[in-house]
């Protein structure tokens, strides 16, 4: 019996030395317990003191740079270390010690200040596992699916590349295509514009023609007007009749002026009228219907209470002017279009004869023109494909070329839009691409930035975006986001905040960023 009671006190002594964390000296870390040393004298670490070893964490600063005090407050510049044993260590500065809070999760630092202190390493670093383990996880299957994109990408490549040496084949295809057809059309052209040239100078002639024979007929027609006492022969004072004619302006026809536009004769008959007299007068002569238009209105028509404009209002008995009839107003709504029509005794353009049409092509030159029009649309047709296929063509390039991550594993973001909104607004990222903001209740789209470049650290190079040149800010600068990238297993927008004016950061989850899960000591420590 007491041998058994003597191995129980002897394994609880064992077990409460074993709960009480024994420092010599406290509050310095294993990697420097080499310096304090207890069989000999302390130097301060910045090397300006040697002290006997009785004075470290004697409550008193000795040493400028606080290092012979790594267990008390005494020294303002000191730090303390806590081992916090199943938790992260950490250094405290060494006014907290013995201040009456519990800053290390062991209790360590307030061994003498008489405060109650929890152990609460075990528990922070159970919670701290469980956290650290679910973001292994989602690192650890973000990368399983980075693993994928990245294969994905591969053989995306592979396509795209093999669909371009198709594209290019293809495109040589068509320029010969594109070449012959020119040939074809040229060659179809130009008996098509010798047709065409053709039928508009026939067509030109035959309208010369009709102007000629209309020419004459109108000359014939004012010589018999003219000749008022049809001997056959205009006089001059049958020309003074038309003192439209007159050449001064004066307002009168002169018998000289007469005489000077029959050509010096006195008369003239058809044929003289035709060579002499027709072009010098058939700007200004009009003709009696035209005179009658232009003549006053007969006396016994006019209406009297027009002759005096100022008779035309009344006043009343107030000394105000009468008001005008509902049926005056109506009137001159009626007339409200009144001088859009020509005004009287002017010809109106429409009175003159509109000019022909052509006619239409001859069964020959129209066969011609079908020909060379289809040529045109063939022609047209595979230039039309061939710029479609250029256009493919440069596409691809551009997007094989682009850098989309040490194995492509971004390219699978390429032409794909993610939106986040907000209380106020909807932000669009479109990677490579743009960034842009609007608002929720409507207005157009703010351009947030264009795709400019990769902007991480050098060793982490594509877990930033940088996008530039966006909308001007009022009286400041460009717009312009950086987009951060975290790990994630989908890829989406996680916020958009404005740190500086007109100068956006987006935070956005991918699996392409995603790195191969490490499994390191979750809390090293060098205290046991």
């Amino acid at each position: 019996m007491a041998c058994s009671q003597l191995v129980f006190f002897l394994t609880l002594s064992c077990l409460l030395v074993a709960a009480v964390e024994i420092q010599k000296p406290r509050g310095v870390p294993l990697t420097n317990r080499h310096f304090y040393e207890e069989s000999k004298p302390f130097t301060c670490l910045d090397g300006t003191k040697t002290i006997s070893f009785d004075r470290v964490n004697d409550d008193y600063c000795d040493c400028k740079d606080g290092s012979d005090e790594p267990g008390t407050s005494a020294c303002p510049n000191g730090n303390f270390f806590c081992a916090n044993t199943g938790y992260k260590a950490q250094f405290i500065p060494s006014s907290r010690v013995n201040d009456g809070i519990c800053d290390c999760c062991d209790t360590t630092d307030e061994y003498n200040s008489g405060a109650v202190c929890e152990n609460t390493c075990k528990e922070l670093g159970r919670k701290e596992r469980e956290s650290l383990e679910k973001i292994r996880e989602i690192t650890r299957e973000g990368f399983l699916l980075k693993q994928q994109l990245i294969e994905e990408a591969k053989k995306s490549r592979e396509e795209k590349q093999r669909t371009l040496g198709e594209l290019q084949e293809s495109k040589k295809g068509k320029e010969e295509q594109v070449e012959a057809l020119r040939t074809v059309k040229e060659t179809a052209e130009q008996p098509e514009k010798e047709a065409r040239e053709r039928h508009l100078k026939a067509w030109e002639e035959q309208k010369e023609g009709l102007r000629v024979e209309k020419e004459k007929a109108k000359m014939a027609e004012v010589f018999l007007e003219l000749d008022d006492d049809a001997d056959g022969l205009v006089s001059v004072s049958e020309l003074q009749t038309h003192v439209e004619l007159d050449p001064d302006s004066d307002g009168t026809l002169s018998d000289t002026e007469a005489q000077e536009l029959l050509g010096g004769s006195t008369q003239v008959d058809t044929a003289a009228f035709q060579n002499t007299v027709w072009n010098n007068i058939k700007d200004k002569y009009k003709s009696e219907s035209q005179h009658e238009g232009l003549a006053p209105p007969p006396e016994e028509s006019r209406d009297p209470s027009l002759d005096n404009e100022s008779d035309s209002h009344y006043p009343d008995e107030d000394g105000g002017e009468e008001e005008e009839d509902d049926d005056d107003e109506e009137d001159d709504e009626d007339h409200e279009d009144d001088d859009k029509a020509p005004p009287v005794g002017r010809p109106s353009e429409k009175a003159e004869e509109e000019e022909p049409a052509m006619p239409p092509y001859d069964e020959e030159t129209q066969a011609l023109i079908d020909a060379a029009q289809k040529a045109r649309d063939d022609f047209n047709e595979a230039e039309k494909g061939l710029r479609e296929v250029e256009d493919q063509i440069k596409s691809l390039e551009k997007e094989i070329s682009f850098d989309f991550g040490p194995s492509a594993e971004f390219s699978y973001l390429y032409n794909q839009c993610y939106e986040l909104t907000t209380g106020e607004y909807i932000y669009r990222l479109c990677p490579f691409n743009r960034v842009s903001q609007k608002s929720k209740y409507g207005g157009s789209e703010t351009n947030l930035g264009s795709w400019g470049l990769w902007a991480g650290p050098e060793d982490k190079k594509y877990s930033v975006m940088k996008y530039e040149h966006g909308t001007g800010c009022w009286q400041g600068p460009n717009r312009s986001t950086v987009v951060k990238l975290t790990c994630g297993k989908e890829t989406t927008v996680v916020s958009t905040t404005e740190p500086s004016r007109c100068e956006y950061l987006m935070e956005f989850t991918t699996p392409a960023i995603c790195q191969e899960p490490q499994h390191p000591d979750l809390f090293p420590h060098d205290e046991f």
